[in-house]
């Protein structure tokens, strides 16, 4: 396994957290993710792995995502949570919309969903519906992502939430709407620690994870 770090309490839920494309494990940490749930008494095993040693073809991590961490965690967890900041929400959600493995919720902070050529070619078509991708796209882990959004997603918890001022909006905008079933959240801010950690706070604050007793 790759870098990883992890606070455990015993629980019977887990929460995979993946951190974005230039971030590391330790990041989330210092950020306070792990200390919200300290501080709340959550009963909720957090861990984050480092998958970006698996490069930039999100097939690989895909595979080591459902090999190394989430078919062991199903065999001792009752509850398996996948999360993940921009890119490491990308993968997050691409694992739950391909049928990598199976999770029971998802958490999604400023998900990147791909860049503008994918989806300005989505909107150009008049909608995911109607747009194609080429034959030769199908390597593209962004292209991808919209394939499988096509089909709906498994009804599942799933939360999402963004800046209003990032500068990957536009392409947020457009995933959300192909998350109808998703608690949707838009704080004003970039694409920074400054609206990621707020929410945090307001997914931890649904209520999907009890107390310790």
């Amino acid at each position: 396994m790759n870098p990883t770090e992890s606070q455990l309490c015993g629980a019977d839920s887990v929460l995979f957290m993946l951190p974005g494309a230039l971030m590391t494990p330790q990041h989330m940490v210092q950020a306070g993710l792990f200390a919200e749930v300290q501080q709340r008494g959550l009963a909720l095993d957090l861990i984050a792995p480092d998958l970006h040693a698996e490069g930039a073809d999100n097939q690989l991590a895909l595979r080591c995502l459902e090999q190394d961490w989430l078919a062991p965690a199903r065999e001792r967890y009752q509850r398996v949570w996948l999360g993940g900041i921009s890119r490491g929400g990308q993968l997050a959600l691409s694992c739950l919309a391909g049928r990598t493995g199976e999770v029971h919720g998802l958490c999604l902070l400023a998900p990147y969903a791909g860049g503008r050529l994918t989806t300005n070619a989505i909107d150009r078509a008049g909608g995911l519906g109607a747009w194609q991708a080429g034959p030769d796209q199908q390597t593209d882990p962004d292209v991808r992502l919209w394939q499988w959004l096509k089909q709906p997603l498994p009804q599942v918890p799933m939360f999402m939430g963004y800046g209003a001022q990032d500068r990957f909006a536009d392409g947020m905008r457009l995933l959300a709407r192909h998350m109808p079933e998703a608690t949707h959240i838009t704080l004003p801010g970039e694409h920074d620690w400054a609206v990621w950690l707020p929410l945090w706070q307001r997914f931890l604050s649904l209520g999907h994870f009890p107390a310790l007793p």
